[in-house]
């Protein structure tokens, strides 16, 4: 990098800076600010020849006023013209500024990636490094489609500068990752292998990051990457080679170590058995890190510690992720059990959370159960809560049936102590190894009962439903069960309390007569919650029919007053119900009605799913742990362990910086319109696949539904009908203007008051688009009863293929909580041309108060059109035929805002047709050409802006086949000068 002079220090910066710092209070900081604002406002307006220092220092003030929290609206296009600068200092602030302050979806994208373009052929490192840079933090989609081709070309280049090499691997991986279907697979890919090879650690290590995300897409493109980063990684761990001791440097380099390694644990499954030699050089650089470890450190410094553990874990991960050398996964577990007894809370962390895993493997597990006296120790003394719940994940994992009872107890006996944010897991992991490796009923019984008395109200439902369900099934054990939950004395309500009385409910216990077992039932009646009582109900009328001798008290209990007039509905239904049926219906319908359950299917343990959701995706195999112990069997008929789904976040969840709620998930089945736009607005990347290209895969996914049902174009209908234009307001006053906003763009915040803010993101193409509208509740209060409609008001149809729009909606949530942001999907089509657009009516209750208003929704003729270039000669002779005084439109008008080249060239491409140079004999004046698709015909579109900066005016010309929308577009266009 360029050393900076001390001419560049910008001593006009640091005394602002200064100011800022010694402002007393709040109100003197923004008054200083205000201050500094309106002088560089002047600057830019009033001195048209401001030098590159005095832009960069003022581009740089707004970039720090910007990052104490304010809002920048001006000196966007200062800090682009920075960019075409030949001095570092200048092009580097220009291009910080536009990576911080410039969105993704700005007008500006075109010029910057002119001058990001003029960079990358410069061949001067330093820009190409700035320029790259710039790609990767903006990260738009319209700059991927600009430079994914270039990229590859640049880091496979034999005369790139190794810095360049690395910006442009790092650079290639981020837009991968936002949008893989603008990443050509090429020639390139086989020869960016090779950068593994590379002498240059940076090179080397953002290779890996590039292949790794890579090879997840195209695994076989990239087999020969093994055996190279085996032999890499070979080399490196090898001090004895001369290369081996210069990238090592004094033993250990841990930043790019860990990453050879978790790049090899990655590329290890790819491995076949045949590759005997690839293996054994894997296998010996692992026990060479092992044996060093057990070395004496060479030094004090607590940075050669780091360094030496943080290549240990990550060998010993590589280790557990290889799986099937014994030795070096018992040697792991060794070096990982001198790690439970660490002073450093850190290692001591790693080390549990590491053996949880070896715990799970068939060759290691009995050298982790040599290790439990020290971590049932770690459980009870550590101070990290952290460190006392990853010592109870691992007692979980090294759980068998030998161990079961004392695993069980402690973590019972723990669970008195525990803190409350674990204490739910807790509960479900001894419910869970309780019933695994029962040996006997009246120990699981036990257990689950001493777990609910201890646990309380943490013991969920779904706990007490699972024990239900296998004392249900097994004969043998509800006597038991029964007989002991009626021995306790103050059973416990809530969910725990039902849970009891449900087990005290299953049978009739043989050592006491009907009337007996009745009389102790009702005895506990009155302390009992009002749920409990309503279960306690039905058990007596199943009394009735069991026992018929029992009938005449137990109608006595239905008919008192206290149950017939009881103040609770549920209860009084009950008994009404009850009653009524017992005295009218035979003893054979009584018998019918109140036959007895059949036992539970046998299915997956709904305690195994809840933790395995608590726990996250990815935590199956640590918490089935099947293939450890394949003896054991659950009581109820065991577990069928079923894959955990990941659920994808919207592809613009966060788009109004609000606490979004995470969207549901959408159905996987469906290659539909709902994953279409995910890639186009920086969201999680789908997979591309081989076939139509993306304008097809568009189209049919944007296909609209049959003209013969058209009410499929509702995707959610609800049972309220959609208001019509009659039913709504008119739309509010500053609706044209928030509408004229997005004539030349996309994306953007369409409406915010205090209440709301409503955002939009939108793509067209051809008669088609998708248009995603984003509600974010502004306030702490839960909107009630909310419901935006698209309505079509005038020419426009509601909810039929008749009319010039088709809109496919999608209903939302009635309730928006406090801080909440919901998502909305328009699939829309174009079927002829139109005038004015639908309407957005948004109603909803806050605090008790109705509240609506109308919008008009950002869909114009101009998102139909289609760029078309033609030459000169052709569009002259195109000009000619659309000649009639009824097919152009002209408007001569004052500008409304400053008269820049540059911008008006990005309208107008924002406007949708295609910029024709060297077509007008006068090089100022703008011309353009496009095509306007709907379903039923093409409209052709030719226009010429003339600019006159002296008079500050502009004289806007539209030509086209069909004189309404030669006025409309015309009037839409000259609105945005």
């Amino acid at each position: 990098m360029p050393a900076v002079s001390k001419g560049d220090g910008m001593r006009g910066l640091a005394v602002f800076i200064s100011d800022i710092r010694n402002c007393k209070s709040k109100e003197a900081e923004i008054k200083r600010i205000n201050k500094e604002l309106a002088n560089i406002r002047s600057k830019f307006k009033g001195d048209k020849a401001l030098d590159g220092y005095s832009k960069k220092k003022y581009v740089c003030k707004l970039l720090f006023i910007f990052l104490l929290g304010h809002d920048i609206d001006f000196g966007h296009m200062e800090a682009v013209n920075l960019l075409s600068s030949n001095k570092y200092t200048e092009k580097q602030i220009g291009y910080l500024f536009i990576s911080v302050l410039v969105n993704s979806n700005s007008e500006l994208i075109r010029l910057i990636n002119n001058a990001i373009k003029n960079d990358l052929a410069s061949r001067n490192p330093t820009f190409m490094c700035l320029a790259l840079h710039c790609i990767a933090n903006v990260g738009s989609r319209e700059m991927g489609e600009a430079f994914a081709a270039d990229i590859p070309r640049i880091l496979v280049a034999g005369d790139s500068m190794d810095s360049v090499k690395q910006s442009a691997a790092l650079c290639l991986l981020r837009l991968y990752k936002a949008s893989p279907d603008l990443v050509p697979m090429g020639e390139w890919t086989a020869r960016v292998v090779h950068l593994l090879n590379d002498q240059h650690m940076g090179v080397v290590t953002a290779a890996v990051s590039l292949i790794t995300c890579l090879c997840k897409k195209n695994p076989d493109d990239f087999k020969t990457c093994i055996s190279l980063a085996v032999s890499r990684l070979s080399r490196v761990g090898t001090p004895s080679s001369s290369l081996g001791r210069q990238e090592l440097g004094h033993g250990h380099h841990p930043s790019w170590f860990a990453r050879w390694a978790g790049h090899s644990a990655r590329c290890v499954p790819f491995v076949s058995p045949e590759d005997a030699a690839v293996k054994g050089r894997l296998v010996e650089c692992l026990e060479t890190v092992l044996n060093k470890a057990q070395e004496p450190p060479k030094s004090k410094k607590v940075q050669h510690s780091n360094a030496k553990n943080a290549i240990l874990f990550e060998t010993i991960s590589l280790i557990i992720h290889y799986d099937s050398e014994p030795n070096l996964l018992v040697r792991a577990c060794n070096q990982l059990g001198q790690f439970l007894q660490h002073r450093e809370t850190n290692l001591r962390y790693l080390a549990l959370e590491s053996m949880c895993t070896l715990a799970s493997s068939e060759f290691s597990h009995e050298a982790v159960k040599t290790h439990i006296d020290t971590v049932i120790n770690a459980l009870k003394t550590e101070r990290d809560v952290s460190v006392r719940q990853r010592a109870a994940d691992l007692l979980y994992a090294m759980c068998d049936r030998s161990n079961a009872k004392q695993i069980v107890s402690e973590m019972l006996r723990y669970l008195e102590t525990a803190d409350y944010a674990i204490r739910e897991e807790i509960v479900l992991k001894v419910a869970i190894l309780a019933e695994k490796y029962a040996v006997d009923y009246s120990w699981y019984v036990d257990t689950i009962l001493n777990l609910i008395r201890i646990a309380g109200d943490y013991v969920s439902e779904e706990v007490w439903y699972r024990v239900l369900q296998i004392v249900t099934n097994r004969d043998d054990v509800q006597g038991y069960a029964a007989k002991t939950v009626f021995e306790v004395r103050a059973p416990l309500e809530g969910v725990s309390g039902r849970g009891q009385w449900s087990l005290a409910l299953l049978t009739p216990t043989p050592v006491h007569s009907p009337p007996v077992q009745f009389s102790l039932l009702h005895s506990k009646f009155h302390l009992c919650s009002v749920a409990t009582r309503a279960l306690l109900l039905s058990t007596y009328i199943k009394f009735i029919n069991l026992f018929p001798e029992t009938k005449a008290t137990i109608q006595a209990v239905l008919r008192a007053g206290s149950q017939l007039r009881n103040a609770d509905v549920e209860l009084q239904q009950r008994a009404v119900e009850y009653l009524t049926l017992s005295s009218v219906a035979s003893t054979d319908v009584l018998a019918t009605v109140l036959e007895e359950m059949p036992p539970f299917p046998e299915r997956e343990s709904s305690i195994l799913a809840k933790l395995k959701r608590k726990k996250g995706p990815g935590a199956g195999s640590a918490l089935d742990d099947g293939r450890r112990d394949p003896s054991s069997n659950d009581i109820n008929g065991g577990v069928e362990p079923t894959p955990s789904t990941v659920s994808t976040p919207s592809p613009s969840a966060d788009l109004l910086g609000l606490r979004a709620a995470p969207p549901p998930a959408a159905p996987p089945a469906s290659a539909g319109a709902g994953n279409l736009l995910v890639d186009v607005f920086d969201g999680p990347a789908a997979q591309p696949s081989l076939g139509p290209t993306p304008e097809e895969a568009f189209l049919s996914e944007l296909e609209p539904p049959a003209p013969e049902s058209p009410m499929a174009l509702l995707a959610d209908p609800a049972p309220a009908a959609d208001p019509g234009p009659e039913d709504i307001g008119p739309p509010i006053p500053e609706a044209d203007e928030l509408l004229n906003k997005f004539v030349c763009k996309n994306n953007g915040v369409l409406f915010e008051n205090q209440l709301l803010q409503i955002g939009v993101k939108s793509e067209f193409r051809q008669n088609l688009g998708r248009m995603y509208l984003f509600y974010g509740n502004k306030t702490s209060v839960q909107f009630q009863n909310f419901s935006p409609t698209v309505v079509h008001p005038g020419d426009l149809q509601t909810h039929i293929l008749s009319g010039p729009l088709a809109v496919q909606t999608k209903r939302v949530a009635a309730q928006v909580d406090g801080g909440a942001q919901v998502q909305q999907v328009l699939n829309i089509e174009c079927l002829r041309d139109f005038l004015t657009p639908p309407l957005l009516s948004v109603r909803f209750r806050y605090g008790g108060a109705p509240q609506a208003f109308t919008l008009k929704l950002p869909v114009t003729i101009n998102k139909f059109f289609q760029p078309t270039e033609m030459a000169a000669q052709d569009f002259f002779q195109r000009w000619k035929q659309l000649s009639l005084p009824q097919q152009e439109a002209q408007k001569i008008f004052k500008a409304n805002h400053p008269m820049d080249a540059e911008v008006t060239k990005a309208k107008l491409l924002g406007f949708g047709s295609a910029l024709l140079d060297n077509v007008d004999p006068n090089p100022e004046n703008f011309v353009g050409a496009g095509i306007i698709q709907t379903k039923a015909l093409q409209v052709g579109c030719l226009l010429r802006l003339e600019p006159n900066a002296q008079a500050q005016m502009y004289r806007l010309t539209l030509r086209t086949s069909k004189e309404p929308v030669s006025r409309h577009l015309c009037e839409l266009l000259a609105q945005q000068f």
